[in-house]
């Protein structure tokens, strides 16, 4: 697939494949594409060639509410929650139409439970970490098969970098199938089953997180060896 900001080429042919309970792990420098390859995934941003195949179907021409409908729910950057609704309402609006599916109200919260006394709390009153919880659980709400999330944890402080993955771990280990755009190579590498690193909006290294070296991310993320972030 291949994707444009204007003339800029931000995706380059990418191809890669993501199996049904696959964690995968997009990396890459500031300006590698990988927001624009998810946006891309979810119909939020036009292919300008190739296809995005999704359970055997070309999604060509579909529009981004489809997809939803179809399963595909993206966590964008910077979560977008709608400031003056509440978190119940942020998820409930989200749940309005969703596909049938083991998640609801209820079971969102049970699985994010430092949300359900959060409930009635304005989105805009909430916590970066509590936000990005609150823009997770809402992309549950409509029942997905295949979870995007991008920069997990762009601008959290630890705590909540912890308290994020730790919700993430529960998804993880019921199955989800989760794509996920992480700066953090340590965190990257050990929560994936799969790597895939872009670099100018091309993928240099697609491989299986067990076995890779951190050497080896490094050489793909910037292109040559040398010290990785910090």
């Amino acid at each position: 697939m291949t994707a444009r900001h204007g003339l800029l080429h931000a995706v380059r042919g990418v191809s890669f494949s993501v199996a049904e309970g696959e964690v995968v792990a997009l990396i890459g420098a500031n300006g590698a594409g990988k927001t624009t390859l998810l946006r891309t995934l979810a119909g939020a941003h036009p292919l300008a060639g190739g296809s995005v195949e999704y359970g055997g179907e070309d999604l060509a021409g579909v529009p981004a509410h489809e997809r939803v409908r179809r399963g595909i729910a993206l966590v964008p950057e910077g979560r977008k929650l709608f400031p003056e609704l509440t978190v119940e309402e942020n998820l409930l609006v989200a749940g309005h139409r969703a596909r049938p599916g083991r998640w609801n109200l209820d079971s969102v919260l049970d699985a994010f439970p430092a949300l359900r006394p959060l409930r009635n709390r304005p989105a805009a009153r909430l916590s970066g970490g509590q936000q990005q919880a609150t823009a997770i659980a809402r992309a549950l709400m409509t029942n997905p098969k295949l979870l995007l999330i991008d920069e997990v944890s762009l601008g959290l402080s630890p705590k909540a970098v912890e308290e994020v993955y730790a919700n993430l771990a529960v998804l993880r280990d019921s199955a989800a199938t989760i794509v996920l755009v992480e700066q953090d190579l340590n965190r990257a590498l050990a929560f994936a089953g799969r790597v895939v690193c872009l670099l100018e909006g091309r993928v240099v290294l697609d491989t299986p997180t067990a076995g890779v070296t951190r050497d080896e991310v490094v050489t793909a993320y910037f292109g040559f060896t040398g010290a990785g972030p910090a």
